[in-house]
C-alpha cells in the first residue's frame, strides 16, 4: 500500500515529461530565433537608422541657414526627426532597450567617436543623439513611438504564451494517453473484486483498439471461467451432499449397541465435511458488492461478543453509544465472526479484546488476542486459500484454511480493508477498516 501512495500517477508523470520537453524545445527555438533572425534584423535596422541620423545631421549643417527651417520641417513630417543645438547636457537614459544599445554601436561606428543615446521624458519620451558634423555637435532626436517596439513586453508575452501552450498541450496529450489506461485499470480492479466490467468500445487508435479487443476477450473468458467454476463446484457439492445425507441417515439408523464414541466421531466427521463443502462454495461464488444498509456497529459487536461468551470464550467488549454505518450486513457479520472466531481459537484461552473507533465516517474495528501470534513474513500468506501455519495453526486446532481468504474476498468486494498486525507483547491484531459509502 505504501508503494502505491509514494509512486506518481501516470498522468502526472506523462504531463510533466511532455511539458518539460516542449518547454525546453520552445526556449531553444526562441533563443535560436532571437540570435539568428531577430538580432541580425535589429542590427540592420539600427544601422539604417544610424545612417539616416548621421546623414540628416550632416545635411542640416551643410545647408544655408535660410533653408534649414524647411529641412527641419521636412524631417519632422517624413522621419519624425527633430534637430536642436547641443547646448544643455542631457541625462543618461534610464530605460532598458536592447535596440538602443545596437543604435549606440552603429552611431559610434559611423561617426568614429563614442555616441550614446540620451532620453527625455516630458509629455512623451524622446531619444537624442549628439552627432558631430561640420565641426559642431548637432542634437537630433526621435520619439519613442517611432521605434514602435517594446522588447520586454514582447519577451514576457512570448514566454507566457509558450508556458501556457506547452502546459495545455502536455495536459491534452497526457490525458489522451492516460484516460484509456485509467479505464483499463478500473476495469481490472473490478475483475479483481469479482465483478465483470462492461465491454470497452474499440477506438480508431490502432494500439488502444487492439488493447480494448484483447481486454474484452479476457473479460469474456474470465466471465465464462467463473461461471464454469461455480457450476462445477455446485455440481460437486450436490453430488457430495447426497452421499453425506445417506451417511447421516445410516448413522442415525445404527443399533443402540453401537459404540457411542464412534457414532459421535462419525457424526462430527460428516458435519465437518458438510461445513467444508459450504466454505468451498462461498470461496468460489462470484462475490458482488452487497447493497448497503444502516447497521448499528455497537449493537452488532455486542451480539457477537455475547454469543462468544455463551460458548465459554472470554471476550472483553464494552458497549457504548450507537455507531450507525452503511454497509453490507451479511458480509460484515461473516467477516467479524471469522476474525473473532480465529482470535478465540488461537488465543490460548486468554481474553480477546474488541475495540471500535470512528473518525470522519470511517469505522475501524480491532480484534486483539494474546496467542502465539503470526510471523511477520506470514501475515499476508494466511489470506491465501488453504494456507495454514504448521507452528501456530496446525491441523489439530481445526479450520480449513478458507476463513481468512473468504473474509478478505468479502472485504475487497465491499471496498473495505482487512489486515493482520503484530501486537506489542505478543499476539495478533485483526483490523477491519470500513470506509464510508462514496
Amino acid at each position: 500500500m505504501s508503494k502505491a501512495h509514494t509512486s506518481r500517477s501516470l498522468f502526472r508523470s506523462t504531463a510533466t515529461t511532455v511539458a518539460a520537453v516542449l518547454l525546453v524545445f520552445q526556449l531553444i527555438l526562441i533563443a535560436a530565433t532571437v540570435k539568428y533572425v531577430m538580432l541580425p534584423m535589429a542590427k540592420r535596422s539600427a544601422d539604417d537608422l544610424a545612417a539616416l541620423l548621421v546623414l540628416s545631421a550632416q545635411t542640416w549643417v551643410e545647408l544655408p541657414p535660410g533653408t534649414r527651417k524647411d529641412f527641419e520641417l521636412e524631417l519632422i513630417h517624413k522621419h519624425q526627426f527633430m534637430l536642436l543645438d547641443a547646448k544643455a547636457k542631457l541625462p543618461p537614459r534610464t530605460s532598458y532597450y536592447p535596440y538602443l544599445k545596437l543604435l549606440d554601436s552603429a552611431l559610434t561606428a559611423r561617426t568614429g567617436g563614442p555616441v550614446s543615446i540620451k532620453e527625455t521624458d516630458l509629455d512623451t519620451t524622446w531619444f537624442w543623439a549628439d552627432i558631430p558634423a561640420g565641426g559642431k555637435l548637432v542634437r537630433i532626436g526621435f520619439p519613442k513611438a517611432r521605434l514602435n517596439t517594446d522588447p520586454p513586453t514582447m519577451l514576457a508575452l512570448a514566454l507566457i504564451a509558450t508556458v501556457v501552450l506547452t502546459l495545455f498541450t502536455a495536459l491534452v496529450l497526457a490525458r489522451r494517453i492516460t484516460r484509456p489506461l485509467a479505464h483499463f485499470s478500473a476495469a481490472a480492479q473490478r475483475i479483481g473484486e469479482g465483478n465483470i466490467p462492461e465491454s470497452f468500445p474499440e477506438t480508431r487508435i490502432r494500439e488502444l483498439s487492439g488493447l480494448a479487443a484483447t481486454f474484452n476477450q479476457m473479460a469474456l473468458q474470465v466471465r465464462e471461467l467463473l461461471a464454469n467454476r461455480t457450476t462445477m463446484l455446485a455440481g460437486i457439492s450436490h453430488d457430495l451432499r447426497t452421499p453425506l445425507a445417506r451417511m447421516r441417515l445410516a448413522i442415525e439408523m445404527l443399533p443402540e449397541s453401537a459404540d457411542p464414541k464412534l457414532v459421535a466421531r462419525l457424526q462430527h466427521d460428516v458435519d465437518e465435511m458438510n461445513l467444508l463443502i459450504g466454505e468451498f462454495l462461498a470461496l468460489s461464488r462470484d462475490l458482488q458488492k452487497e447493497p448497503a444498509q444502516e447497521i448499528d456497529l455497537d449493537q452488532l459487536l455486542t451480539e457477537l461478543a455475547d454469543n462468544a461468551r455463551n460458548e465459554g470464550a472470554r471476550v472483553e467488549w464494552h458497549a457504548g453509544d450507537c455507531v450507525p454505518i452503511f454497509a453490507g450486513p451479511v458480509a460484515l457479520r461473516r467477516i467479524l465472526t471469522n476474525l473473532l472466531g480465529n482470535a478465540i481459537r488461537y488465543g490460548e484461552k486468554k481474553p480477546v479484546e474488541i475495540d471500535l473507533s470512528r473518525k470522519e465516517g470511517t469505522a475501524v474495528i480491532r480484534i486483539l488476542d494474546r496467542g502465539p501470534g503470526i510471523p511477520a513474513q506470514e501475515l499476508e500468506n494466511v489470506f491465501r486459500p488453504f494456507y495454514r501455519l504448521e507452528s501456530s495453526r496446525s491441523n489439530s486446532t481445526g479450520g480449513s484454511g478458507l476463513g481468512l481468504a473468504i473474509a478478505r474476498q468479502l472485504a475487497e468486494a465491499n471496498g473495505w480493508n482487512i489486515e493482520l498486525l503484530l501486537r506489542p507483547g505478543g499476539g495478533t491484531e485483526a483490523k477491519l477498516t470500513i470506509h464510508p459509502e462514496s
